[in-house]
């Protein structure tokens, strides 16, 4: 089962690292990671992405807990929360025709054309992983020069957070 873990964390030179670490020494894949400061300049929240059974998520977490530099964690996805991955594709787009219907799928996707030359179109598109994967689907493969995905971040909806 796919789990989005929370990590509050000192923002200091390793920190990353040590996570990094815990999973490569264990055999665990990290899908996606997302690291940033916080409003406390003193600590970073770091979202993953990892899959597993309950008792290795148990056990990933437990292990994550010990490391020096975890401050406090959650999994997002034992409860109600919010995840959004930002995207940005480069597609082709060397006739009208072509322009025409990449904006026309840009806009039932509500995504936004960020940059445009004679040739490409680059699109900026954020939202849950599946509607950035169906979008991609609907543009020819061929047409798709290029894609960067942020990975996800995310927030516990309502009165539960993340902090000291």
């Amino acid at each position: 089962m796919r789990h989005i873990i929370s990590i509050l964390m000192e923002n200091e030179a390793g920190a990353l690292s040590r996570v990094a670490g815990l999973f490569s020494a264990r055999g665990y894949n990290i899908e996606s990671l997302t690291v940033a400061p916080t409003e406390d300049p003193s600590l970073s929240r770091m979202t993953l992405v990892t899959r597993g059974s309950d008792e290795i998520i148990e056990q990933i977490t437990k292990q994550l807990n010990k490391l020096i530099d975890v401050v406090k964690l959650i999994d997002l996805t034992e409860g109600p929360h919010i995840e959004r991955e930002m995207m940005l594709v480069k597609v082709k787009a060397a006739t009208p025709e072509l322009r025409d219907e990449i904006m026309r799928l840009t806009g039932i996707f509500r995504g936004h054309v960020v940059d445009v030359t004679p040739t490409t179109f680059t699109i900026e598109m954020t939202g849950e992983g599946d509607k950035l994967d169906a979008f991609l689907r609907a543009l020819t493969v061929s047409d798709i020069l290029e894609t960067v995905r942020s990975g996800v971040s995310g927030i516990a909806r309502g009165e539960k957070r993340l902090s000291l």
